[in-house]
């Protein structure tokens, strides 16, 4: 008997639109580009790019990624002993868990947060514990009282986990006010922060604050990066930057030196590129389209939700994260919602301690103008029948 196995990891179901989605408009990702720069690399370099690679991933995408960021950001790249190319984002996650930590570490998480990453921290056996936010992000005043908190109890966490820049899923900005105070912190504490900042380069109306591991001193920063929001998801390829000595433990473990670097395939098809220019021009494509698909979606539901909703418009980032009713769940309305045809996360996903029962995160970057103004009418209508 043969099976029919999907090719996607999400099915979409008909006559819903799917705002739960974290994911790219697949119309948006550069197939013409990939077959470009896949050829280039080919003719030029094809037994190395066939060939095992090395721990660290290739030099050539190194090179090129250090040097596109020192083009992108208004801060100086991190030199090459301090990056790792890795298998995206929640792959390099799960190796700093997985190398740094052992079951039953407390690990501090940003509340809210991406709620994938709390299942790769629990797979890990770590016990979370929550920091709140609020308009300028993670609160460091109640993670000076947590730290303080827990070293008094003899449990000192391992680590703070947080998406400091277009957070999923609130879309808030950690200020640079609070980015450099959370620095101190963390040496003062000697705490491993894991700043996850796929969404940094995807800002839609002014540059974010330099990253955290940009002011942090050597070691107590480590700061992941991914392709697959700014590129394609399914090349499964992203960077971590680290100390050298945290670099070097992952270069050692198992895993790499047994099959070498991390899709280093796909690394060298991504070198050539940036190398090309054309990472350039898509994510001023994706710049152009997202902001105008965020535009029309806080429109729409300025225009179809009840007044009692509130939202913040983000920034940069996918999501809108919105406010519920008083009285309402966004869990148990969630069927509500579906019947009439539009789907949701609900918010106590992100949270790992309880909360966020009226929140709902809603993604803008895959759906067209007409759906995104549908999308909000039928949940205006759910909410109006509740």
């Amino acid at each position: 008997m043969t099976l029919t196995l999907p090719d996607v990891q999400h099915s979409f179901r008909p006559g819903i639109i799917e705002l739960r989605a974290g994911h790219p408009d697949l119309a948006l990702l550069p197939g013409t580009g990939i077959l470009q720069a896949t050829q280039v690399m080919l003719e030029r370099e094809a037994s190395r790019a066939l060939s095992y690679g090395a721990e660290q991933g290739p030099g050539c995408l190194i090179n090129q990624l250090c040097a596109w960021l020192g083009r992108m950001q208004d801060e100086t790249p991190p030199p090459t002993e301090q990056v790792l190319i890795s298998g995206g984002a929640s792959q390099a996650l799960d190796m700093v868990c997985m190398l740094l930590t052992e079951p039953g570490d407390m690990a501090l998480v940003q509340s809210p947060t991406y709620h994938l990453a709390l299942r790769v921290m629990r797979d890990h056996g770590l016990g979370l514990v929550s920091v709140p936010s609020d308009d300028e992000g993670l609160k460091v005043d109640a993670l000076e009282e947590t730290l303080n908190s827990l070293q008094r109890r003899g449990n000192p966490p391992r680590l703070l986990y947080l998406v400091p820049t277009f957070n999923n899923p609130s879309g808030i900005t950690l200020s640079l006010r609070r980015r450099s105070a959370l620095a101190e912190l963390a040496q003062h504490f000697n705490l491993i922060v894991v700043e996850d900042d796929v969404y940094y380069h995807l800002w839609y109306d002014r540059p974010p604050p330099q990253s955290i591991y940009s002011l942090a001193p050597s070691g107590s920063t480590i700061r992941l990066g991914s392709f697959s929001k700014i590129l394609a998801p399914g090349l499964r390829l992203g960077w971590m930057f680290a100390s050298p000595e945290i670099v070097q433990r992952c270069v050692k473990s198992g895993v790499l030196d047994s099959g070498g670097g991390l899709n280093h395939f796909t690394a060298h098809v991504v070198a050539a590129f940036i190398e090309l220019g054309l990472l350039d021009q898509q994510i001023a494509t994706l710049r152009d389209t997202y902001r105008e698909r965020r535009d029309v979606l806080v429109h729409a539901l300025e225009e179809h939700l009840p007044r009692e909703c509130t939202w913040v418009t983000p920034r940069g980032g996918f999501f809108v994260w919105l406010q519920l009713p008083a009285q309402i769940d966004s869990a148990s309305f969630l069927p509500a919602a579906e019947a009439a045809g539009v789907s949701y996360i609900p918010g106590a996903r992100f949270f790992p301690n309880g909360g966020g029962e009226r929140y709902c995160r809603l993604n803008f970057t895959m759906f067209s103008r007409d759906e995104l103004e549908q999308g909000a009418r039928r949940l205006g209508k759910a909410l109006l029948h509740r």
